[in-house]
């Protein structure tokens, strides 16, 4: 049996755009209902949400049976986490915070076996489906997705320098910690804070490095796409939830008499 092709580094690398869904509801039965939207990635979050293994598993599984790949971020650049997560099968990892090269490079060593990292080998995982993949050390660091999210604006100044570690397969922005690094906290679509992303971005993209981020305007969203960004999600479910519960809820009370 052979490891599966991972579309998304795939699409990325060839600078397909590609659009996605934060997923922060932690239940797998919450990711069905989103999983056959059709995204081409969803962001299964565990820095900020009571994600844990077993529900990531679930929505691993709910994923799995569509086009939509799901790429987890952890809540750490901790290699323990990165490689239960790697044994688990995810596909692609998101890794919060990264402030310089080291960090970089100590994110990229955790997805990769010895000698070119320090993953620990398991060989009966759900990655390997219990042994049954023959190829999965020859091409697993080729196909797994390996983002890194800059979070200040001293992370942002040195996006190039990160963006060239090898191993690295896009660099994410992350406008609302930037927003707060500045000093507009809550502010993610403030000026400035695009100011800051926008150079940066673009001087990647001229390297050829993808490039993505996470807005909550569909607009802009298209936009940045337009401007050469790759992977972008537009939504997450948790808002989305929220806003048509209160939409319905709206519509109703205003039209009583």
């Amino acid at each position: 049996m052979k490891l599966a092709s991972n579309a998304f580094t795939k699409a990325i690398a060839d600078k397909q755009k590609q659009i996605g869904l934060w997923v922060s509801l932690s239940s797998p039965f919450a990711a069905e209902v989103t999983a056959p939207a059709g995204y081409d990635w969803a962001l299964v979050d565990m820095e900020h949400s009571p994600n844990d293994y077993f529900s990531v598993l679930g929505q691993l599984q709910a994923f799995a049976a569509t086009d939509t790949t799901a790429i987890v971020r952890p809540e750490w650049n901790n290699p323990v986490i990165v490689k239960r997560l790697l044994d688990l099968g995810v596909p692609g990892l998101l890794f919060p915070m990264i402030q310089n090269v080291e960090e970089a490079e100590k994110a990229v060593a955790s997805t990769r076996y010895p000698p070119h990292g320090i993953r620990g080998v398991s060989g009966g995982t759900r990655a390997t489906k219990f042994g049954r993949v023959t190829d999965y050390v020859a091409r697993v660091e080729d196909e797994t997705t390996i983002i890194l999210q800059l979070e200040t604006a001293a992370a942002v100044a040195q996006a190039e320098e990160i963006g060239a570690v090898d191993g690295v397969s896009g660099i994410f922005f992350g406008p609302a910690d930037i927003a707060a690094d500045i000093g507009l906290v809550g502010q993610p679509m403030h000026a400035d804070v695009w100011a800051l992303i926008k150079p940066a971005a673009q001087a990647l993209i001229a390297k050829g490095m993808p490039v993505g981020t996470l807005v909550m305007d569909t607009a802009f969203a298209a936009e940045l796409l337009n401007e050469g960004f790759t992977f972008v999600a537009c939504a997450a479910d948790t808002s989305l939830l929220a806003k048509a519960s209160d939409a319905a809820l709206a519509a109703v009370k205003g039209a009583l008499k």
